[in-house]
């Protein structure tokens, strides 16, 4: 997959450097990734959560932070949406966002 959007990421542990190691590892294994569906994510992450719009939930450091990403199947690309503390993430539509 193509992670459009890494300056987002970047900007966000540079606020909360706590989460770069898991924002960077998941960041590696999306870029390898080959999701054709959503059920191929959830064979990898298990926690994340799919919800409409072909946006996917993903639990980061915990829980403590949500990564929401629309997801390209069909071009192998996934957009980083929002990046947030699960307070900030609650205030947000993650299926419109």
């Amino acid at each position: 997959m193509h992670v459009i959007a890494r300056k987002t990421l970047v900007e966000f542990w540079a606020r909360w450097p706590e989460a770069e190691p898991h924002l960077a590892a998941w960041f590696r294994e999306a870029e390898q990734a080959a999701w054709a569906t959503p059920q191929d994510i959830k064979a990898q992450y298990a926690t994340a959560s799919i919800i409409g719009s072909n946006r996917v939930v993903f639990n980061i450091r915990g829980n403590r932070f949500r990564l929401v990403v629309h997801v390209c199947y069909r071009g192998q690309r996934v957009y980083v949406r929002f990046i947030g503390t699960h307070a900030e993430y609650d205030a947000i539509d993650a299926e419109t966002i």
